[in-house]
């Protein structure tokens, strides 16, 4: 029997098992990822943020003594990128005392992202470049189908806004989203489906690639913003509502920054 310690936490709901492992010990093999995310037999989580410098990281080239955000989904999966997550990674290093400022930076598979601490306990996070590709792809659910627009933000995207008589809260995301081409999206992709309250006000919810659907998503919500800044042409913060609470995206050019909040919840042990 091995044994783990653990802290949990959460961005509006979309939650993590975080591990540290600044010497890069522990091996993050598929079946110990997929049996500690389980909600019924593990701790239970949309995916783990391994807490790494990022000098033990094989392909990583960069500074090594930055610390590396290790994500995996739930299905013991890697990917690119999680703006939900890099907040709730970034609010344990300042927790436990891991950084010396509220202003830093922190490596990931999509390259460096720079955090801050916000007003009223907040976090804004540098995402990086939103890509609006203008390929046409169409998703379909339960028989309908809808055109998507394809966004990458260090991993895929495909933003479906609805039109007003469909009910975003009639979806049933428990399926899996299908898409065409396939080859659009060969390792998969996050489907967001979108709802226009008021200019610059959008709702949404996601299936999440190696999860299903998730409360919130921090790189689905920077997607529904890009994709819906190059629809309507706005300007400005555009703040969006997810199932788990509400998150906001700035822009300087196509550079996107997330601001939400992220809360760590407990900490323990676990054995397997």
């Amino acid at each position: 029997m091995r044994r783990f310690s653990f802290h949990k936490g959460h961005g509006t709901k979309n939650d993590f098992i975080i591990l540290d492992d600044s010497y890069g010990m522990h091996d993050m093999h598929p079946e110990f990822i997929r049996a500690v995310c389980d909600r019924r037999s593990g701790i239970g989580a949309d995916g783990i943020l391994r807490v790494v410098r990022s000098g033990s990281i094989r392909e990583w080239e960069g500074d090594p003594q930055l610390w590396f955000m290790d994500y995996y989904n739930a299905d013991g999966s890697t990917a690119e990128m999680c703006g939900n997550g890099l907040r709730v990674f970034a609010r344990h290093l300042i927790n436990e005392q891991l950084v010396d400022s509220g202003s830093f930076d922190v490596a990931t598979r999509a390259g460096v992202k720079h955090v801050e601490v916000a007003m009223h306990a907040l976090i804004s996070t540098d995402i990086g470049r939103a890509a609006v590709a203008a390929d046409e792809v169409s998703v379909s659910l339960d028989g309908a189908d809808w055109p998507a627009t394809k966004v990458d933000v260090g991993n895929p995207h495909a933003v479906v806004f609805l039109s007003e008589d469909t009910a975003l809260e009639d979806l049933d995301l428990h399926r899996t989203p299908r898409w065409t081409p396939a080859e659009a999206f060969p390792e998969g992709v996050n489907v967001e489906f979108v709802r226009i309250d008021a200019p610059g006000a959008l709702s949404l919810r996601v299936h999440e690639r190696g999860v299903g659907e998730t409360m919130s998503c921090g790189t689905g919500v920077v997607a529904v913003a890009a994709a819906y800044r190059a629809r309507s042409g706005h300007e400005g913060r555009v703040v969006v509502q997810v199932p788990g609470g509400e998150l906001s995206v700035d822009f300087t050019g196509d550079e996107a920054r997330l601001t939400g909040p992220a809360v760590i919840v407990g900490r323990g042990e676990f054995w397997i």
